[in-house]
């Protein structure tokens, strides 16, 4: 009987020392941290991996550090000028400290909800609609950096906040709409207008150019011509020079006399009257000319004779 009680006692002893030693020893994961409380008072911050604890004399509670998304409930704003929207936005939030996250607060999640609904009116209901729809970016910036200065206490970081929808009401809607279409009406004018701007000088550049260009082909057209003409007058002004040169050398070579020059006189009345006119009209001025043309003989036979006289000496 002794021996079945002491057997009895061991079996105990094994039990609790194994219930102690399963209680003794804490696994936090990597993405945790373990806040060890000794006797209700802090004590220490457990890393990831295995930890070993007093059962009964120290507690451990766990503090999730990821990054979690915290979904603010649709939020009722009125703007600076009176318009009523719905503003529906999101916030990241992730634990820093286990150690303030657990004293300071009791619940931040929900203390962050409150946080952003109060803040997100104060910055909206100093806004227009218009800024607001464009300004979003800005917003959210400036949300979350108030966010973060208000968390910071509490051991939490606000990493990001988005709004995720801003609804203004039907009536301003439709007006938008309009708006939109006209703007895209106007643009679509304007362009229109500048391409036919575009066009109109193009076109004008292109007609002075091309006047330009026929212009000076028609003045090098001229000049050419020009050069052409005076060079051809020039060749004909020389070679009939040359030719009454040859004549009269050749007539002062010869020695006409009177009743040659009469002669040739007489031949060319006779090539004139060979033309398409019936009639010769010889006016009084034609029998000085028959005397120019004697006189012009006797001195060109004086003119020979001296070359005579001067070649014989």
């Amino acid at each position: 009987m002794i021996e079945y009680l002491l057997g009895l006692l061991f079996l105990v002893v094994v039990i609790a020392l194994i219930l102690l030693l399963t209680n003794a020893v804490v696994i936090i994961r990597p993405y945790e941290r373990g806040v060890v409380e000794r006797l209700g008072s802090y004590s220490r911050i457990m890393d990831p991996g295995l930890n070993f604890i007093m059962p009964e004399v120290e507690r451990v509670k766990k503090v999730d550090i990821r990054e979690r998304v915290i979904d603010i409930p649709p939020q009722e704003i009125i703007t600076k000028d009176n318009a009523g929207i719905v503003v529906d936005l999101v916030i990241y939030a992730q634990v820093t400290d286990p150690f303030r996250v657990l004293y300071n607060i009791s619940n931040f999640e929900e203390a962050s909800i409150k946080l952003a609904q109060t803040n997100i009116r104060n910055i909206m209901g100093d806004m227009n609609l218009d800024q607001i729809l464009g300004a979003r970016e800005h917003i959210n910036l400036e949300l979350r950096q108030l966010l973060d200065d208000a968390t910071d206490k509490w051991g939490v970081r606000i990493t990001r906040v988005e709004i995720q929808e801003i609804t203004p009401p039907g009536d301003i809607l439709d007006a938008m709409a309009r708006q939109m279409k006209a703007e895209r009406f106007k643009r679509a004018a304007i362009l229109e207008a500048e391409g036919v701007k575009d066009s109109t000088i193009l076109r004008a550049e292109g007609e002075k150019s091309a006047a330009i260009l026929t212009a000076e082909g028609k003045a090098a057209a001229i000049k050419t011509v020009a050069e052409a003409e005076k060079h051809s007058k020039i060749s004909i002004a020389e070679g009939e020079s040359k030719a009454i040169v040859n004549v009269f050398n050749a007539m002062h070579d010869g020695r006409p006399d009177k009743n040659i020059l009469t002669l040739k006189y007489l031949e060319a009345l006779g090539n004139i009257s060979s033309g398409p006119a019936n009639k010769i009209f010889l006016p009084l001025e034609t029998i000085g000319l028959l005397s120019s043309a004697s006189a012009l003989g006797d001195a060109f036979r004086d003119k020979g004779r001296d070359k005579e006289e001067k070649n014989s000496k």
